[in-house]
């Protein structure tokens, strides 16, 4: 009897914590953010806006149909369509966005740690690929998923692993991506690791990275962009 209990008590335990690996579900129909950059109460998600005062505006984004500027090293623009700009997307756990990539654009390698992405290619060729966290085994290496898309293809990129996009055309490439978060987060790797504020010790990426000090110098001295 102990034992049943043990493990009924265990598995309950799992279901639990897999049901809260996401965002929470909403307990009432919607909750609409308010502006919360002055707020002196913080809560994970956004506060909810007062029902009474709620519009259909707040449920509606303008302007997903305009292609975003390109101009710009990486030669990507990601527009996004999340919680930020659409606030009755709060505690429902999906958001969107748009990618246009200009010829030889890159989206570069960057996770989202709060979401799965699923992306559809609307125009032009997309190759993608994602890479898989470290194995158990030390002596196989990560493991990258690749494929090349064309109109109409779709392609999935599992939460927290690393992936890209890159166009590999002579012509635009448009995309679309919904996210499974309001606000699914964003961590490019080469900005991360060689731009932030304050810099990580080049003794640390020296180590880390296996290269002469210069290298990791040259790397820290260059502009690295977010293209959202």
């Amino acid at each position: 009897m102990t034992t049943r209990f043990s493990l009924g008590f265990f598995i309950l335990t799992l279901i639990c914590s897999l049901a809260s690996a996401s965002d929470p579900s909403p307990l009432q129909d919607f909750c609409v953010a308010v502006d919360d950059s002055k707020a002196s109460v913080f809560v994970n998600g956004k506060i909810c806006k007062n029902p009474n005062m709620v519009s259909a505006d707040d449920f509606y984004f303008n302007g997903l149909n305009k292609p975003g500027n390109t101009s710009n090293p990486l030669g990507s623009r990601v527009t996004p369509v999340n919680v930020n700009q659409i606030p009755g997307l709060n505690t429902l756990g999906i958001s969107l966005v748009r990618i246009d990539y200009a010829p030889y654009g890159l989206n570069p390698p960057h996770t989202h740690p709060r979401a799965t992405e699923i992306l559809v290619v609307v125009e032009g060729t997309l190759y993608v690929g994602f890479v898989t966290s470290n194995p158990a085994n030390p002596n196989q290496k990560n493991k990258l998923f690749t494929k090349t898309l064309h109109p109409g293809d779709v392609f999935v990129f599992p939460e927290g692993l690393i992936h890209f996009q890159f166009n590999t055309g002579k012509t635009n490439v448009v995309a679309f991506a919904g996210l499974s978060s309001q606000n699914p987060g964003v961590i490019t790797i080469a900005n991360a690791v060689f731009g932030s504020e304050p810099p990580i010790s080049i003794d640390v990426l020296t180590k880390a990275f296996q290269v002469d000090k210069n290298v990791i110098q040259h790397l820290q001295g260059q502009f690295w962009m977010n293209n959202n």
